[in-house]
Order: structure tokens, then sequence, then C-alpha cells
């Protein structure tokens, strides 16, 4: 009695997707998930192997007065001031034209003893990380479309490799093997428990990361999801811009301590403030305040305050629409900044499976290969024996 052929269904249609797609994109994906996982602490690595810049004092110095000494290694365009006493304050300073977004310096606020980061090996590592994780390390317009769609590859893959988790007969016996890795069995079920169970677990946060990071690669999706959301995602322009009244004069100005404390009241809790001086092209105050006690460590406050004091715009993170929130967060949420410590651990252990999967699932397909050549030698003996005997 011969054999009936089994039936081509959609099981084994998305098991043939996930096996292709996983086979054609493993390498690339690979990369780009281990740059990723790379990433991930790059500023907690950084500074730990930065110079310690240690300050004392009982004093602090009038910002004025740290600025003009900063003045003579460039425009000082920015300062940041932390809530806890006893810290560096830093300060963002253009050294050349060719300096656009500045150089950090150190500012001891006792004394006015400075110090300016310095390039190191760690800043050449993580950039080349960087690069690769956006662009293989290729020209951007080349990378960026490449990285995009191995990218809308590996959402497939992980919703596909969900489906694929569940048994065909959905009971609590068939499915509790997949919440496991049977570590006492032999290689090859260690290494597809390794692919099946650890993806399971890691499927969601790699979902965001993969919807979140297709916004960096084609301009139509980010036009997409600002029409989803209802709001422009990277939204560098900002909101409305306010211009400083020009019948201020220089007897009016307010001083910079002033700026601060006027914050200060405009956002009464404890945080970093970061004040952006007035320049050509806005001649106003911005400033902006992350709260030390809020739910997030990126979230920030926002003032716009003309150079005689006058407050012109407040912009509280909390008070502003949903879809606005979500818009601007986009960044922190692909890179795990979103809830600080406790989310980066999550994304690097998701990101960090995520650079296995391609090795485990290239390896259970090897395996199911090794086992077809066998089977296929045997049926072509028995064909030649039967031919024989016929």
């Amino acid at each position: 009695m011969k054999n009936k052929k089994k039936k081509y269904g959609i099981r084994k249609f998305l098991n043939d997707v996930h096996l292709w797609l996983g086979l054609a994109s493993g390498i690339i994906l690979f990369l780009v998930c281990f740059s990723g996982t790379v990433l991930t602490f790059e500023k907690e690595i950084k500074n730990i192997f930065a110079d310690d810049f240690k300050v004392s004092g009982t004093q602090t110095m009038e910002i004025e007065a740290l600025t003009e000494v900063l003045q003579q290694e460039g425009e000082v365009s920015s300062v940041s001031i932390p809530a806890e006493a006893g810290k560096s304050y830093e300060f963002r300073v253009k050294t050349s034209p060719e300096d656009r977004r500045g150089t950090t310096f150190y500012v001891d606020p006792y004394t006015g003893d400075y110090m300016q980061t310095k390039k190191s090996s760690l800043d050449d590592f993580f950039m080349w990380n960087f690069r690769m994780h956006r662009w293989l390390l290729l020209d951007s317009v080349i990378g960026r479309p490449i990285v995009g769609i191995a990218t809308i590859i590996f959402f497939i893959l992980s919703l596909s490799g969900v489906v694929l988790w569940f048994p065909k007969k959905l009971k609590w016996k068939n499915m509790k093997s997949g919440f496991k890795i049977k570590t006492s069995a032999n290689w090859k079920r260690i290494n597809h428990d390794l692919h099946n169970t650890l993806g399971f677990y890691a499927c969601i946060v790699l979902v965001i990361m993969t919807l979140t990071g297709l916004f960096w690669s084609f301009e139509w999706y980010r036009e997409a999801g600002s029409a989803v959301l209802g709001t422009k995602v990277f939204n560098r322009g900002g909101g409305p811009s306010f211009t400083s009244n020009e019948n201020i004069t220089d007897a009016d100005e307010a001083s910079i301590a002033s700026i601060y404390n006027i914050s200060s009241e405009e956002l009464n809790y404890e945080g970093t403030t970061t004040i952006s001086f007035p320049s050509e092209r806005e001649q106003v105050y911005k400033v902006r305040k992350t709260n030390d006690n809020g739910w997030s460590p990126v979230t920030s406050d926002q003032l716009e305050i003309d150079r005689d004091g006058t407050v012109l715009n407040k912009e509280i993170f909390s008070e502003k629409p949903l879809n606005v929130q979500v818009a601007s967060l986009i960044k922190p949420i692909h890179t795990g900044e979103i809830f600080g410590t406790f989310s980066k651990i999550i994304y690097f252990l998701a990101c960090l499976i995520a650079t296995t999967l391609p090795i485990t699932g290239t390896l259970i397909w090897l395996n199911k290969m090794k086992k077809k050549k066998p089977k296929n030698r045997a049926r072509k003996q028995e064909e030649r024996v039967k031919s024989v005997t016929e």
C-alpha cells in the first residue's frame, strides 16, 4: 500500500519561509545583532574607562565665570548642571568650525579647572560597531537599505518562529517542553532547545527592536509610522520656535544663574538641567531638565526663556498627547534606554539571543540534511533492487 503524500499546509509553508529566509540573511543578521549587543552598554563601558575627574570645594563659581574660562577653548554652547552637589558640570564647546556638535568639557564648579574628553581606542571600537549595526561598514546609501531589508526579514522570522513554536496539538504536555532547555540531552537537542526556547522568550523584545529600527532604514516607513502615530517621528525641528524680544537691552539681560533659578522654579524637582545658550540662529535660552525620580531617565521637560528671563514656552512631557510621547521615544525604545539599566539588561540578553539564532538555526538545518542523506541512499538502493528483480 502506497504512503499518502503529506499535504503542503500553512505550517509547512511557514517552516519553509522561516528556514530559507533565515539561511539567506543569517550572516547579516548575526553581524547586526552582535554589534547591537555591544552597543547596548556603550555609555556605561566608556564611563568605566574614562579618566576620573574629581571636584571639591564649598562654594560654586558663577556659571558666567566658568563660561569665560572655557571661552579660550572655543564657543561655549551649553552647560549641564547635575542636581547632586560635588559633581562636575558638563559644558559643550565648539572648538572649531568643523566641530559642529561641540566637544564635552568637564568643569570643576568650585575651582574652574576643566578637562576635555579625550578620544580613546574605545571610541573607535564603538564607532566601528555603530557603523556595522547601521550600514554593515558600507557607504550609508548602500548599507542602510541592506540592513533595512534584513530587519524586515528578521521581523518575519520572529513572527513565524513564534507560530512554529506552538505544537500542532495545543495541549500542555506538548507545550511545556518548549519552555525549557533539556541540558541532559545530546548536543543536537540542546541546540534545538536553545533556538526554539530562547527565541520564544526574546521574541517580544526582538519585534519591538525591528519595528523601531526600521525608522532609520527607510523614509517611506518613517512617513508611514508618522501617519499612523499622527505626529512626525524624529521631529528634530521641534515645535514652534520663539524669537527674542528685540527691545531687550544689555542691562535687561538676565544672568545664566538667574536662568537656572527660573528653570528650577518652573520645573520644581530634582534632576539634571541642561541650558543651551542663545545663538545667532536661536536667540533664546533653551532649557531641558530630566527628573531623577521620573519613570524614565530619557524623558525631559523643556522651557524656552528670553534673554531677560521671560518664560516664552513650557513643555511638560507627561502632559503631551500619548502619540507625541511615543514618537519622541522611538530611539530609547529601540536601544533599551527607555527604563534605564533594567530595560538595558533585558535588551542586552534579547540581542545576545538574537545573535545566536542564525547559528543555532543553521546547525538545526545541517543536522536535518545529514539525516536525509542516508534515507535518500537507502531509497535509491531499494529502487535499484526493485528494477533488477522486475
